[in-house]
């Protein structure tokens, strides 16, 4: 059997015949919160009737814990995102093709969970969505929803994102990369580049989601202090021309029934309320004081919205994704559309803007999350 032909472990046989679901939330990213959020949702849709789940959350010091499937455990609560806090009995992802879950307690005979069919990784950020959980459920022999190693990681890099995107054929705003031996060793160089952009400029961590760490730049003097926050995230950073004035459009792909070609769902706007205090859409509008207004379908002319879908469909198959991603756009003055990026797992409450499209194009919230781990199942791990 050559390696591109390595089957997924085994699936389990519960006596109650139920698919066991491992979903993994949490971690050690600064999108920790978002993914509790997102799992508090995700496990309230899997019918009990049909999956056996098990809460598996990692805290922000790495610890993999038998965490609470209570609903109501992770909420923002005055204005505090949840978190979890590692007090679950550690677990440990045996590497075989078993894929056992084990819960190691100090003192203890270790219990088993027994064989998990599937893993819904509902991790955001780095080491998570990046393809380094991807790599470990690879090694393990582990089924699990969305895309693989190499999607995972180009997704989340939004250097060699632009490279795929633009080797496809997508328009893209100018951009420049400042890698941190770069802006150590000649700051200078780094802020002519920038300035070759036009301010304003958007600084962001290359690795990083949720719009944590990134500013809005008006003009040079406030350059040194956005690119020292977006390196808080990461050390590397991406430099954007300021889509000034631009619609925000999103749109939604799945991939295909029984490995058919991936489906783009209708389009989405996000814009700020008039009495939002925010410059922009960042964490705040989105998570906090709900200052943001998504809507689905958005309200653009049939022909936009036809080459949106086309093009999300063209940058999820440009970086090989598999499962689901949001991709998102510009609508510049005059009409000029450009991509803007993909997210490989993108925000998942049912106020999110992924289920709100899926919604908006005939599939509610439940039946998502369960086409997600079905198209899981029927994949198997390793080279495919």
């Amino acid at each position: 059997m050559s390696t591109s032909e390595l089957p997924a472990g085994p699936p389990a046989d519960p006596v109650d015949g139920r698919t066991r679901i491992a979903v993994v939330f949490g971690g050690r990213s600064s999108e920790h919160g978002v993914s509790c959020l997102t799992a508090a949702d995700v496990i309230a849709a899997l019918d009990p009737a049909r999956y056996d789940v098990v809460p598996v959350g990692i805290a922000l010091d790495g610890r993999w814990v038998l965490e609470s499937s209570d609903r109501d455990r992770f909420r923002i609560t005055a204005g505090r995102l949840p978190e979890v806090d590692g007090s679950g009995a550690e677990i440990a992802l045996r590497t075989s093709a078993a894929g056992e879950l084990v819960v190691s307690q100090p003192g203890d005979v270790p219990r088993t969970l027994g064989q998990v069919d599937v893993v819904f990784p509902l991790l955001h950020g780095p080491w998570g969505e990046d393809g380094t959980l991807q790599g470990l459920l690879e090694l393990a022999g582990v089924r699990y929803v969305g895309a693989g190693v190499l999607a995972s990681a180009v997704g989340m890099d939004k250097e060699f994102m632009k490279i795929t995107f633009a080797a496809a054929g997508l328009p893209q705003l100018p951009y420049a990369v400042v890698r941190p031996r770069e802006w150590e060793n000649d700051p200078a160089a780094v802020r002519e580049t920038v300035a070759a952009l036009g301010y304003p400029v958007f600084v962001k961590p290359a690795r990083a989601g949720s719009s944590f760490g990134i500013s809005r730049v008006e003009s040079a003097d406030q350059l040194d202090d956005a690119i020292a926050l977006a390196r808080e995230h990461d050390p590397k950073v991406v430099v954007e021309a300021g889509a000034v004035g631009a619609r925000e459009l999103e749109c939604g792909v799945l991939e295909g029934v029984d490995g058919g070609s991936p489906e783009a769902s209708v389009i989405g706007e996000i814009r700020l309320a008039a009495d939002s205090p925010h410059l922009f859409y960042d964490f705040e509008a989105k998570y906090v004081d709900g200052t943001a207004v998504l809507e689905a379908p958005a309200q653009v002319p049939d022909d936009v919205s036809e080459r949106l879908r086309s093009w999300a469909v063209t940058a999820f198959e440009a970086i090989g994704g598999e499962g689901l991603a949001r991709v998102d756009f510009f609508m510049l003055g005059g009409g000029r559309l450009v991509v803007n990026e993909i997210n490989t797992m993108p925000g998942f409450t049912p106020t999110s803007m992924y289920p709100r499209v899926w919604a908006a194009s005939g599939l509610d919230y439940a039946a998502l999350v369960d086409r997600l781990v079905t198209a899981a199942l029927r994949r198997g791990t390793g080279l495919r």
